[in-house]
């Protein structure tokens, strides 16, 4: 599904197995099998067709099935798409990515595949805005296929292609990720922050996932499983926010059964981007009863 719920994906190493195995455990929306930074060029072959293994024969529960392949520019991405796509992944995380033609490209080449396999199922794609010319251009990528489901930003590959330094507060990454935001909101996806890459900083992990809900993001990247829990509790809507949207909604739908243009609360007035934050937050609680069940 285009529109499921994405508060968290986890990165698993994809050249060890034994972590992928049990990892719908860990309550993350979506698990990602990496085949791109944590596996070194002479383990690129094997962990392709270990994946592959792991897509078609482990479990993800109600995880989503993503691969992030390697760059098409590297030896490794379009090897990546041959051994991935007949395995019926459910997303592929494109890295780096910097115009719509890299997600072009990658359009043809699994359209090229899964007609060689007779593949009808949904593969869905994640590009991630990693340089400063991928965040000029994010609105690009992101309308650039309907396969897209997800705009993701990558800050630490961002932050040395602007030749900033890093800061825990991420003010050199403020600008980028609220465009990264517009974009996939102009474009019609979602959008998914930047991983939290200190493990043992908690109240950073907290404060940054604050910050990217504020922002507008719908989900944010986790590096480790401890991180999986705090990043949903933080995007699940509060108990308060959900009831705020049910007066909202049911207020919005006697003023239209009534025949009238007003919306309003008490003394305040509802408007129509009121209204539609209203209807997405109580749509989220919902995705994550069904999940739960």
């Amino acid at each position: 599904m285009k529109d499921r719920l994405r508060r968290s994906r986890l990165y698993m190493p994809g050249n060890n197995p034994y972590l992928s195995q049990n990892a719908f455990l860990f309550g993350a929306d979506c698990i990602i099998l990496d085949l791109e930074d944590s596996v070194p060029p002479a383990e690129k072959f094997a962990s392709r067709i270990l994946v592959r293994n792991i897509l078609q024969n482990v479990d993800f529960g109600a995880s989503e099935k993503t691969v992030r392949i390697n760059p098409l520019s590297s030896p490794f991405g379009k090897l990546d798409l041959e051994e991935i796509v007949p395995a019926k992944p459910e997303m592929l995380l494109i890295p780096k990515a910097e115009n719509r033609d890299d997600i072009r490209i990658v359009d043809e080449i699994v359209a090229e595949i899964k007609s060689k396999h007779n593949i009808d199922s949904k593969i869905f794609y994640m590009p991630i805005i990693e340089s400063a010319k991928g965040v000029w251009n994010a609105f690009d990528i992101a309308s650039s296929s309907p396969n897209i489901a997800v705009l993701g930003f990558g800050a630490e590959d961002f932050t040395r292609n602007i030749g900033a330094q890093p800061t825990r507060d991420g003010k050199e990454q403020f600008v980028a990720r609220s465009m990264v935001v517009i974009a996939a909101k102009a474009a019609g996806v979602q959008a998914s922050d930047t991983v939290w890459s200190d493990i043992a900083d908690v109240e950073g992990l907290q404060k940054s996932t604050k910050e990217a809900k504020e922002l507008g993001f719908d989900g944010k990247g986790a590096i480790h499983p401890s991180q999986v829990e705090i990043i949903n509790q933080i995007f699940n809507p509060t108990p308060d926010e959900i009831e705020y949207a049910k007066k909202v909604v049911a207020a919005f739908e006697e003023a239209k059964s009534n025949g009238s243009g007003v919306v309003a609360i008490g003394r305040k007035m509802i408007d129509a981007p009121i209204v539609a934050r209203a209807q997405r937050i109580l749509n989220i609680a919902q995705k994550i009863v069904s999940t739960a069940d």
